[in-house]
């Protein structure tokens, strides 16, 4: 019976977290890039792209991620940088997934057709345990959380404001 209901409380509070995630991502996206989960993620092959500023990117990224950046966000330099091959799968992350839909949408206007925008960003991707490293490429805990009142979507890891 323990056992029973510990795990229907688990069930319920995930549930609910995300419930409250949807809200606030619809709150401020236009749903016009598909999510990709992190679990999902986590199993494929795809290029990364980091939407958040270089200070959040110094403290923590995903491995292999590429520092495109959001407030000056240059499509051409990013597009040098991408291939040719505008079928290639490519997912681009913020902290929570609202930057990261602009810059994604860019690319489908540039006629990329494989690109997803990370659902949670890297708040997201700590809380389930997968790795992220600091710019000497070392595993670490700490998260940039662009600000105190976005922080408490990160459950896990070091909280790094500046």
């Amino acid at each position: 019976m323990k056992k029973t209901l510990f795990f229907f409380l688990l069930i319920s509070s995930v549930s609910f977290g995300q419930k409250k995630l949807d809200k606030l991502l619809n709150q401020y996206n236009k749903n016009n890039v598909p999510y990709i989960s992190v679990d999902s993620l986590a199993t494929t092959n795809a290029i990364l792209l980091d939407a958040r500023e270089t200070k959040e990117f110094k403290v923590s990224h995903l491995e292999k991620a590429i520092c495109v950046g959001f407030d000056n966000f240059k499509i051409d330099e990013t597009l040098k940088r991408l291939p040719k091959n505008k079928n290639a799968k490519i997912v681009v992350y913020c902290s929570l997934g609202i930057r990261s839909e602009i810059i994604a949408h860019k690319l489908i206007q540039e006629g990329y057709t494989n690109v997803f925008n990370l659902y949670g960003g890297i708040f997201e991707w700590k809380n389930a345990d997968f790795k992220i490293i600091d710019t000497l490429g070392k595993s670490t805990e700490k998260v940039h959380t662009f600000n105190k009142d976005w922080s408490k979507w990160l459950k896990k890891g070091k909280k790094v404001y500046e």
